[in-house]
C-alpha cells in the first residue's frame, strides 16, 4: 500500500506543475493582445493585465514566427515591451500572450565549466540540459536583509601582489576596476579568476567582442579554472535587453552558489556597458535623458544589481566590476556613481600602461576600504610604509629627472629612490606568475624591512 501511494505521490508530482504551467498559458491566450506599433527596439502592444518585468509570447498567426519579449513600461492603454529574441518576422497581426512568469535562469553544478548565453541558454558545444542541475533561480531578486548578512572577517586571494599586497580584498567586499580602453581592466580580471582562492567563479562579458569569449574560455583560464566557473555571455552585437540581462543572469547563478554557502566570485566585464544598454533601453521607451544623457531608472537599478553581491546569513559574493572611465572619470556619471556604491576602487594608469607596466595599477589612487578589517597589523604597517615611499618618490621624480635632487637632505626620500625598483618588481607581475597571499605578504614584509 505504501509503494503505491509513494507512486501516485510521485506522479501527482509530475502532473501538477505541468497542469500548473497549462493553466497560466490558457490565462495568458484568454487576455492576449496584439502588436501596435514597432519603434526601434521597443514594441508596443495592446494587452490587458500585464505587469512589469512579465514575459510575453509573440506569436505570428501567419508564419508561426515565435519570440520573447520583456515588459518594461505600461503608457495609457499600451504595454511597453522589449524583445528577447530577433523581431525579423514579426508583423502587425504578431499576437502578444502574457505567460505570467518573470524570467528565469537554470541552476545547478551542471553549469560549471559552462558558457552561457543571456537567457541561460548554451553558448558551447556541450549537452543541454547538463546533469546535476536543480531547477531555476529568478533574474530579478531581493538582495539579503542588511541584519541577516554575516560580518566580512577574512580576505580573498585574488592572485595579483598589487591587490592582495596594497589593496586587500576581503570576502564579500565589491571592487571596482576603474580604466580607459586599454590599460588591461579584461586582462586583470582573466588573471583575477584564475588566481582567487574563491570557491566558484561566476564571469559576465557583457557587451564584450565576439572573439573574447572563446579567447577567454580557451585561452586565459586554465582547465583546473575552467571547471569551477561559469561564464555568461552577450557580445556587443546582441540586442541591449540581452546585455542588461548578462548582468542579472550572472549574479543570479552567483546567488544559488552562495545560498549553498560557497564563496563566491563574480567578476562582470564590464559594468560601463551594461549602463549603456539600460540607457538605450530607457531612453527607447520614453524616459527623459538626465546626467550625460543617463535615465534616472539606471541610477535606481545599479544599486539594486550590486546590492545583490556581498556577505549574506551563509556564503558569500565578492563582486569583482570592470568600469570604463573617459579621462580621469570626474565627468563620467556612471563612474562616480559606482565609485560611491562599491566598496574599493582600484585605478588603472594609461601612463603605466604606455611604460609596459602590467597590471597597470595606480597603487597611490586606489583603496580598499575594508582592508583594515582583514589585513593583519603587520602586513597594513608594511603596505602603509611602502605606500608612503611611492607617494615619496612621486613628489621628487621631477627633481631627480632635472638632475637637481640632493641626496641626504631628506632620510625618506632617500630611501624612496633606494627601493623604487624593487617596489616596481613587485608591483609588475607576469600573467602566468600569479601569487598565493602568504608570498606576497612575505615579499612585501622582506622590502618594507630591508635596510632597518
Amino acid at each position: 500500500m505504501s509503494d503505491m501511494a509513494s507512486g501516485v505521490d510521485a506522479r501527482l508530482s509530475t502532473i501538477v506543475p505541468r497542469l500548473r504551467e497549462r493553466l497560466r498559458e490558457d490565462a495568458g491566450r484568454s487576455r492576449k493582445g496584439r502588436v501596435r506599433q514597432v519603434v526601434g527596439v521597443i514594441i508596443h502592444a495592446a494587452v490587458d493585465e500585464v505587469r512589469l518585468g512579465e514575459i510575453c509570447d509573440l506569436v505570428d498567426p501567419k508564419t508561426g514566427r515565435r519570440a520573447r519579449a520583456e515588459v518594461v513600461g505600461l503608457a495609457d492603454e499600451e504595454a511597453i515591451l522589449v524583445p528577447l529574441d530577433d523581431m525579423t518576422g514579426l508583423s502587425s497581426l504578431t499576437e502578444v500572450i502574457p505567460t505570467g512568469r518573470d524570467l528565469q535562469v537554470p541552476v545547478g553544478s551542471g553549469l560549471l565549466g559552462r558558457v552561457v548565453s543571456a537567457l541561460g541558454e548554451p553558448l558551447d558545444s556541450g549537452p543541454w540540459p547538463p546533469k546535476a542541475m536543480e531547477g531555476t533561480y529568478p533574474v530579478h531578486s531581493y538582495p539579503p536583509p542588511p541584519m541577516s548578512r554575516a560580518l566580512i572577517s577574512e580576505p580573498i586571494q585574488l592572485g595579483i601582489r598589487a591587490l592582495d599586497g596594497f589593496l586587500t580584498c576581503a570576502r564579500g567586499q565589491r571592487l571596482g576596476l576603474f580604466g580607459e580602453p586599454g590599460v588591461g581592466k579584461s586582462a586583470l580580471v582573466s588573471d583575477i579568476v584564475r588566481g582567487t582562492d574563491a570557491d566558484v567563479a561566476v564571469v559576465a562579458l557583457v557587451g564584450e567582442r565576439g572573439r573574447e569569449v572563446r579567447e577567454f574560455v580557451e585561452r586565459q583560464l586554465s582547465s583546473e579554472g575552467r571547471a569551477r566557473t561559469v561564464i555568461v555571455a552577450a557580445t556587443s552585437d546582441r540586442p541591449a535587453i540581452e546585455r542588461v540581462k548578462a548582468a542579472y543572469v550572472a549574479t543570479a547563478i552567483a546567488e544559488f552558489f552562495r545560498d549553498q554557502g560557497k564563496h563566491v566570485l563574480l567578476a562582470m566585464d564590464n559594468i560601463t556597458r551594461f549602463a549603456r544598454a539600460q540607457r538605450e533601453i530607457g531612453l527607447a521607451s520614453g524616459e527623459p535623458p538626465t546626467r550625460r544623457g543617463f535615465p534616472s531608472s539606471l541610477f535606481a537599478a545599479l544599486p539594486r544589481l550590486l546590492e545583490r553581491s556581498g556577505p549574506a546569513e551563509r556564503g558569500s559574493i565578492t563582486g569583482l566590476y570592470s568600469v570604463l572611465i573617459e579621462g580621469d572619470g570626474t565627468l563620467d556619471p556612471v563612474a562616480e556613481e559606482l565609485q560611491a556604491l562599491l566598496d574599493g576602487h582600484v585605478f588603472l594608469s594609461s601612463d603605466l600602461a604606455r611604460r609596459d607596466h602590467f597590471p597597470a595599477i595606480d597603487v597611490l589612487r586606489s583603496r580598499s576600504r575594508l582592508m583594515e578589517s582583514v589585513a593583519s597589523p603587520e602586513h597594513r604597517a608594511a603596505a602603509g610604509k611602502l605606500r608612503n615611499l611611492l607617494a615619496r618618490y612621486a613628489d621628487i621624480e621631477l627633481l631627480l629627472r632635472v638632475g637637481e635632487y640632493e641626496k641626504g637632505s631628506d632620510p625618506v626620500a632617500d630611501e624612496a629612490v633606494r627601493k623604487i625598483d624593487r617596489i616596481n618588481a613587485f608591483l609588475r607581475q607576469p600573467p602566468n606568475k600569479l601569487e598565493n597571499v602568504e608570498t606576497t605578504s612575505k615579499l612585501l614584509q622582506e622590502i618594507a624591512d630591508e635596510g632597518t
